[in-house]
């Protein structure tokens, strides 16, 4: 059973981070409706990172090529080095704000922002701004014109995913699409500005949960976290194919019923 757990639980992580519908609310409500526990942060700060080495192996290309660019007359070089520090500067806003709620307002966190009733109200007001996103003017700005302004701009929403029903998938890739992104594009930069973001979560997850170790079983987290990676690339390649061509269509009309549903059960 406790493997069965860890599975769901990675399926849970892998599947929600990428795809726009929040892992955090899901990891807690989903695992309510199952008749199991709620996994905790530290059991979700350890699978986390399976979705930190998927995003790592998925565009394990554009890393190569960042190495292999040495010239710096190059304008693939250069590109890659403005995309680089887009993404440390768009770090910035989730390292400030995540460090400063988990410091000086952690139980705020865990008994009103983790209530499911938060949760769904969050689901749904999410789902408004991204039908505003999806509705909006089709986009200019990709990852070859971008400038620092555009993708500070995504970095300062994505500090807003800390508060459980955001998404963090979800509110920069609607906030690119607002202010001007193309979709393919708006998707792959969220993504790559995820490895920081969540690598960063979960070690502070890691650190702040540090004594519940002891109560949790090798294991069962390496399953856990097999199956986090797992379902990750597949949440990935899956976005990025159907969101260029679809939207986020799908994925309002289901926040919407996730919301309800949450509302109907309390």
């Amino acid at each position: 059973m406790e493997y069965l757990e860890f599975i769901l639980y990675g399926l849970i992580q892998g599947l929600t981070e990428f795809i726009p519908v929040s892992s955090t609310a899901h990891l807690k409500v989903v695992s309510l409706f199952f008749g199991i526990d709620d996994p905790g942060t530290s059991t979700s700060a350890i699978i986390q990172v399976g979705s930190v080495l998927a995003l790592v192996w998925y565009f394990r290309n554009d890393f190569f090529k960042l190495r292999s660019l040495y010239s710096r007359k190059s304008f693939n070089y250069l590109s890659h080095r403005r995309l680089l520090r887009s993404i440390l500067l768009g770090t910035i806003p989730i390292i400030f704000l995540g460090g400063s709620i988990k410091l000086f307002f952690p139980y705020f966190f865990d008994r009103v922002l983790r209530s499911n009733f938060s949760i769904a109200i969050v689901s749904l007001l999410m789902s408004i701004f991204m039908y505003l996103a999806d509705t909006s003017k089709k986009g200019y700005i990709n990852l070859k014109n971008f400038s620092y302004y555009d993708s500070f701009l995504i970095g300062l929403s994505q500090a807003f995913a800390i508060i459980p029903g955001v998404s963090r998938s979800g509110i920069t890739i609607s906030t690119g699409l607002v202010s001007g992104w193309e979709r393919g594009d708006a998707a792959k930069f969220s993504f790559l500005l995820g490895i920081p973001a969540i690598s960063f979560a979960a070690i502070v997850e890691l650190i702040f949960s540090f004594n519940e170790f002891s109560s949790l079983r090798f294991i069962p987290l390496i399953v856990g976290l097999l199956t986090t990676f797992l379902s990750s690339l597949f949440a990935i390649d899956f976005l990025l194919k159907y969101f260029s061509t679809n939207g986020l269509k799908l994925f309002i009309i289901y926040r919407v019923v996730f919301s309800i549903v949450i509302l109907m059960n309390l």
